[in-house]
């Protein structure tokens, strides 16, 4: 750097480096790592298009045929079947809608607790809701409930409601018996106590029609035992108060008379009487048996039985009054004897069930249904062509897969299939499918976990059933292996380490999903493992067939 001081003075000064100027020697490395960088990219760019670019003679060698040769696969193990295919809905089954008879509730309808959630289960003597204060209780039987039991009445849903109790070791009397008695309302009492609530209350009405009727059953014993007083009074007639002996006292008294007249009479015949006088002494003598007769007679009557009809039909008559009183207290009775009233139980043909909707809120009225339940366990429901259906039976076991999960299915009923039920059966089938020539399946699930009840429940899964089978592993190879021999005998032809092939007879067993069971027959060696030929590979006349048969055996 030249600076000019004062007059015609130079000064010529060198600059000292400062950091904004980097030296010369570090730029030039660092252009030569970024060209090293590019060469190094453009290279491998390179070798893998290369790799990509065919030249002609490449081409044409990648595009020849194979060199002929047999196809093998080998023998494997393993087991064949065939099966029946169909896809079937996740349910519980026997759905049904759930009702309470509510004509004796009226507007009291209304329910007040116990609504269930949906899953839960109702098994016999559970409570399925509270309406008015009183529960619903659940029993298990087919008929349904359409009147009030209690004491007196007698029908088959009396047995069926005794057979419920039986079933849940309540006592209910004689099972024979189809009349509903004294037993059987103790039995309903102890129904209640379990289910935690008192059973039904007599009504007031009822309670004074009680009290009336044992008022006229006293009223009925009095009037019975007044009737009895007078027809005893009447009975014992005038002999009452000593008339028997005044009676006596008479008859004796005029006998005595007879003897004083008679004596008068007597003396006469000494004495000088005139016929005047014996005529007044017969005549008194007379007169004194007369009343000997009288009194005799009067004594007679005393002995003689009074008339008490009237007083006895007056006793017969109370005696009806008391027994129709009493018929009458036996009858209000029993209205005060616990019942089962019809607005607090449903019959359901199986238990235990699950709620699936509830269709009832706390507090609301009950219209309708009020909820829908279920079995408690679920069921896969399909249908099958009636071919495929003739080939199952019930019992027999197959898997439902559901999201890769297979889990043991078991066939427990083959009926008609009918509209709307079940799904639409064969794979790729839709919901409107006519059911015409097909049959509903229905199976059983084994065993479930909570989480597969879950995932199951509502869904739509395939179902394989096995309606032919090895019943375990067999030598098996594919279809397109075997060739008849001269004889119309099966061979395969055996590959052997050295390339060189040999013909082995075997006897054919069950052909499934494009393999065939094989044994080798007598003299003959078959081992798993085994390469069999399939078909020949470039020769130019393998069938479809045999290739579709290798790349099943590679899969």
């Amino acid at each position: 750097m030249t600076e000019q001081h004062g007059a015609g003075e130079v000064v010529t000064t060198t600059p000292e480096p400062t950091d904004a100027a980097p030296p010369r020697w570090r730029q030039g490395n660092r252009t030569l790592v970024v060209l090293a960088g590019v060469a190094v990219v453009s290279l491998v760019a390179g070798l893998g298009l290369s790799r990509l670019v065919l030249n002609p003679a490449e081409a044409a060698a990648r595009t020849a045929p194979p060199e002929a040769g047999p196809i093998t696969v080998p023998v494997e193990s393993r087991e064949l079947s065939n099966d029946v295919t169909m896809r079937g809905d996740v349910v519980f089954d026997d759905a049904v809608d759930l009702r309470v008879e509510t004509a004796d509730l009226g507007e009291r309808a209304v329910v007040t607790g116990q609504v269930p959630e949906v899953g839960a289960d109702l098994d016999a003597g559970s409570v399925a809701l509270e309406i008015a204060g009183r529960p619903v209780l659940v029993l298990p039987g087919g008929l349904p409930t359409y009147r009030t039991l209690r004491v007196g009445v007698s029908g088959p849903d009396v047995v069926q409601l005794k057979q419920a109790l039986g079933a849940l070791g309540i006592g209910a009397g004689d099972a024979g018996s189809d009349v509903y008695d004294a037993a059987t309302a103790a039995g309903v009492t102890e129904l209640y106590r379990r289910a935690g609530y008192p059973a039904p209350q007599p009504s007031s009405e009822a309670q004074d029609a009680v009290a009336g009727a044992e008022q006229m059953v006293r009223s009925a014993q009095a009037e019975v035992t007044a009737a009895q007083g007078a027809l005893a009074s009447a009975g014992r007639g005038t002999r009452e108060g000593g008339a028997v002996e005044s009676a006596d006292a008479a008859v004796r008294s005029a006998e005595r008379a007879v003897g004083v007249a008679q004596v008068a009479l007597d003396t006469c015949a000494g004495e000088e009487c005139t016929p005047t006088e014996r005529a007044q002494r017969q005549m008194t003598l007379d007169d004194a048996r007369d009343a000997v007769g009288v009194a005799q007679a009067q004594r007679a009557a005393l002995d003689a039985a009074p008339d008490t009809s009237s007083e006895s039909a007056a006793v017969a008559a109370a005696h009806d009054n008391l027994a129709e009183a009493r018929r009458a207290l036996e009858e209000a009775r029993q209205d005060t004897v616990v019942a089962l009233p019809a607005s607090e139980v449903v019959f359901l043909e199986t238990l235990p069930r699950r709620v699936d909707a509830v269709s009832v809120r706390r507090g609301g009225t009950v219209e309708g249904s009020v909820m829908s339940v279920s079995g408690a366990t679920l069921q896969v429901v399909g249908t099958a062509a009636k071919a495929d259906a003739a080939l199952l039976e019930v019992g027999a076991v197959g898997t439902a897969v559901l999201e890769g999960e297979e889990v043991p299915v078991t066939v427990t009923e083959i009926a008609d299939a009918t509209s709307g039920s079940g799904s639409s059966g064969g794979e790729g089938g839709g919901e409107g499918e006519s059911t015409a020539g097909r049959m509903t399946v229905t199976l059983q699930p084994g065993d479930l976990t909570p989480e597969q009840v879950a995932a199951f429940q509502g869904s739509n899964v395939r179902v394989s059933i096995p309606v032919s089978s090895t019943g375990g592993a067999v030598l098996a190879v594919p279809l397109a292996a075997l060739t008849a021999g001269p004889g119309g005998e099966s061979r395969v032809e055996v590959m052997g380490d050295d390339g060189e092939s040999a013909l082995v007879e075997v006897e054919t067993g069950l052909a499934a999903g494009g393999y065939v069971e094989v044994t080798a027959a007598a003299g003959s060696a078959l081992a798993e493992g085994d390469l069999v030929v399939v078909g020949q590979a470039g020769s130019g006349s393998s069938s479809d067939e045999e290739s579709a048969a290798a790349e099943d055996a590679d899969a």
